[in-house]
């Protein structure tokens, strides 16, 4: 096998370790954001409540949208094509 089609074969899934960095370098900013967001007018409201509303809206985003864009980034950076 040559060396370009080892390079480009897959090298499976990140391990868990790097999953849960990166799925938690996007939830922290986004969850971090999302209290500033809603701050002025959720700051009567119970804790668990804000806690509630801030999951409904942060973890489709997460999961959708910035988990995804960290994966790409982290797959083209540790196979050097930066």
């Amino acid at each position: 096998m040559s060396q370009s089609a080892q390079n480009s074969a897959p090298s499976g899934p990140p391990s868990v370790h790097v999953r849960a960095v990166v799925t938690w370098i996007a939830i922290f900013p986004l969850v971090t954001l999302g209290f500033f967001a809603i701050a002025p007018f959720a700051s009567d409201w119970p804790p668990v409540l804000r806690a509630f509303v801030l999951s409904i809206l942060i973890v489709p985003v997460a999961v959708y949208l910035v988990v995804p864009q960290l994966m790409r980034a982290y797959k083209a950076l540790s196979t050097g094509r930066g």
